[in-house]
């Protein structure tokens, strides 16, 4: 039988995964309501990477992450991320982690020339810190599968113009 250190140790690891999925959850839904970069910014801590790489953009720092979603609602009109799979690893000091987790996203592109309906699909590699007794996100990258046209699909056209990684 388990001793009680060993299961609060592991009752927390739990705890602490279900608050990262929580995190990711409250980011996901941020982004969702038209890409509000106040709620952004509050889940990053002030020293973090936001890295798109050459298909959304880069941003170092907390209000750099701000700067950068207050006009992605404009890029973006519509997003509907759902994110899956989730692989959380707590760090043996128990105030870090990283998370991966798959995004497959239908979303509305805007450009000069209008609206068109796209599909996303990336995947997340997320690092996270405990913040005086809170998770937040350090740093996220996304490495991009596909951005394509709704119509032509990931076959015909992988990436709209300008948007390959």
């Amino acid at each position: 039988m388990a001793d009680l250190t060993d299961l609060e140790a592991r009752l927390r690891r739990l705890e602490d995964i279900e608050a990262l999925k929580q995190l990711k959850a409250r980011y996901c839904a941020a982004c969702d309501d038209g890409y509000d970069a106040d709620r952004l910014a509050e889940l990053f801590t002030e020293d973090a990477v936001w890295d798109g790489g050459r298909t959304f953009g880069v941003a170092n720092g907390r209000e750099a992450i701000r700067r950068h979603f207050q006009g992605a609602s404009r890029r973006l009109t519509i997003a509907r991320h759902q994110v899956m799979n989730p692989i959380i690893d707590i760090g043996p000091d128990g105030d870090s982690a990283t998370g991966h987790w798959l995004l497959f996203q239908p979303c509305t592109s805007a450009d000069r020339n209008g609206e068109q309906a796209t599909w996303l699909a990336a995947t997340y590699a997320d690092t996270y810190s405990r913040v005086s007794g809170s998770w937040l996100i350090s740093r996220t990258g996304i490495d991009v599968a596909f951005f394509t046209p709704y119509h032509q699909g990931w076959v015909d056209q992988r990436f709209l113009p300008g948007r390959e990684p």
